[in-house]
C-alpha cells in the first residue's frame, strides 16, 4: 500500500482489479437500486392513477355541462321559433310551458303554468310552432288542462288549404293520426293537401296549420272515404307552448290595471 501511494507502478494491476470487482459491486448495490426504482415507479404509478380519477371527475362535469349547454341552445331555438310565430299571427299571445303529460292511453291531455290569473279561458286555443295543439278545457288559478286534437272526444273544423273544401278532423287516440270521417268518395282531397281550421264554430282562428292528409282510401259500399292525417304539430315533444287570443277575445281591463279573470300578464310574458 505504502509503495502503491508513492509509485505509479501499481495502477495497470489497480485498473484490472477494478475491472474484476466491478460485477461484484454491480450486484452488491442491485437490490438497493431495484428497491429505490421500484418506489419511485409505484410512486409514479399511484399520482399518475389519482391524476387519472380526478381528470375523469372534471371530464365527467364537462360533459355534464356540455348536455346542459346544448338543451339550453335547443330550449334557445325553441323559444325563438315561438316568438317568430307570435309575431307572424299578429294576435295576442301568451307563452306557457308544459306542467305534466296524462299518462292515460285514453285521454290526451295536458297540464300547463299558465291559469286564470293570466285571463286563460276555456276554449282558448293553444298552439306550438308548427301548428294547432290542442285547446283550454279546463281552467285553474295557476295552471290550466289542454285537451290535444289527437284526443279521441276532440274535433276541429278545418279546410283543405288547396281548394278551401271544409270538414272536420277528428282525433283518433292515435297521438300522429287525426281522421276526416265526413268526405264523401268523391271528394277533391288527396294525400299532401295541407288542413288549416276554418274558423267556424268560433274556437279556433281562420288559418292555422292543423295536419297533412296521409292518404285518402276510396269506399265504394259507403258514403265516406276513409281519409286519415298526420298533425302539424309536434303533440308529443313540444314542451312550450302559445295561447291565442283573438282579436274579438282581447283581454279586458279593469280600472285598476287588473284583467277579469286576474291579474294582467306582464309585457314579458304577453306578447302582440
Amino acid at each position: 500500500m505504502t509503495f502503491s501511494q508513492r509509485s505509479n507502478y501499481l495502477s495497470p494491476l489497480r485498473s484490472a482489479l477494478s475491472i474484476a470487482v466491478y460485477p461484484v459491486q454491480f450486484l452488491a448495490s442491485l437490490p438497493q437500486r431495484i428497491g429505490d426504482g421500484s418506489a419511485t415507479y409505484f410512486a409514479k404509478h399511484k399520482t399518475l392513477i389519482q391524476e387519472n380519477h380526478q381528470l375523469r371527475k372534471k371530464l365527467l362535469v364537462h360533459q355534464t355541462r356540455l348536455l346542459k349547454a346544448s338543451a339550453l341552445e335547443k330550449e334557445n331555438i325553441r323559444l325563438r321559433n315561438l316568438l317568430d310565430s307570435s309575431f307572424k299571427l299578429g294576435e295576442q299571445i301568451l307563452v306557457s310551458e308544459l306542467l305534466s303529460v296524462n299518462l292515460d292511453p285514453y285521454k290526451h291531455t295536458v297540464v300547463i303554468d299558465k291559469g286564470q290569473r293570466f285571463g286563460v279561458f276555456n276554449g282558448q286555443p293553444v298552439l306550438d310552432t308548427w301548428g294547432i295543439i290542442g285547446q283550454v278545457y279546463r281552467t285553474g288559478l295557476l295552471h290550466s288542462e289542454v285537451i290535444l286534437i289527437s284526443d279521441p272526444g276532440h274535433a276541429i273544423p278545418i279546410q283543405v288549404n288547396r281548394n278551401g273544401l271544409r270538414t272536420i278532423a277528428v282525433g283518433t287516440g292515435k297521438i300522429n293520426e287525426l281522421s276526416l270521417p265526413f268526405l264523401p268518395n268523391h271528394s277533391e282531397i288527396k294525400a299532401g293537401d295541407l288542413l288549416i281550421s276554418s274558423g267556424l264554430g268560433g274556437t279556433f282562428p281562420q288559418g292555422y296549420p292543423v295536419g297533412v292528409v296521409n292518404e285518402v282510401i276510396p269506399q265504394p259500399d259507403k258514403p265516406f272515404s276513409l281519409i286519415n292525417a298526420r298533425p302539424t304539430a309536434h303533440l308529443d315533444r313540444s314542451r312550450e307552448l302559445l295561447l291565442v287570443w283573438t282579436n274579438k277575445q282581447s283581454i279586458a281591463l279593469l280600472p285598476d290595471g287588473q284583467s277579469q279573470m286576474g291579474s294582467q300578464p306582464s309585457s314579458d310574458e304577453l306578447l302582440e
